[in-house]
């Protein structure tokens, strides 16, 4: 009986999580829309970001340029709790924390040893074929920036 009540909380539990990640609309390959973008000249672009389901967590992967067009890579897996996770391979941030507003809405903090550099909003449109994020911040140099970058789903 104990055995019975066990692989039927493991199952609950395993169909609870698919139908969290499946209701996600940021989940999947979003490619940069750079004639929709508004970001300064010179500005780093995130041309790719790949969200996917890694366990109870959420992995995200971008790829992009810096300011110089060198290619730039980073990722960051955690959950939309407002906590702040580790990211790797980004120069400029060392945590990044996501939380989630509502079902297409998301804000987010980019942080370098404990200071916050940037925040914004990532909204996901209501037929999920498109998202506009709207990023604010201080650059390394200490120069105040402000973008909106526009994703189409691959």
């Amino acid at each position: 009986m104990k055995a019975k009540t066990i692989v039927m909380t493991v199952a609950v539990c395993l169909v609870a999580g698919a139908v969290c990640f499946a209701s996600d609309p940021n989940l999947g390959t979003w490619k940069l829309n750079e004639a929709k973008s508004k970001m300064a000249a010179g500005a780093p672009k995130n041309t790719t970001v790949v969200y996917e389901a890694a366990g109870d967590k959420v992995k995200v992967t971008v790829d992009g340029v810096d300011g110089a067009g060198k290619p730039t890579h980073n990722e960051w897996t955690g959950s939309y709790d407002g906590k702040d996770y580790p990211v790797t391979g980004a120069p400029n941030s060392d945590a990044r924390s996501y939380t989630k507003v509502n079902d297409r809405t998301m804000d987010f903090a980019v942080k370098k040893g404990g200071k916050t550099t940037a925040t914004g909003r990532i909204v996901v449109a209501a037929d999920g074929k498109s998202r506009t994020v709207t990023t604010s911040g201080t650059d390394p140099k200490g120069k105040k920036f402000k973008s909106t970058s526009v994703y189409d789903k691959a």
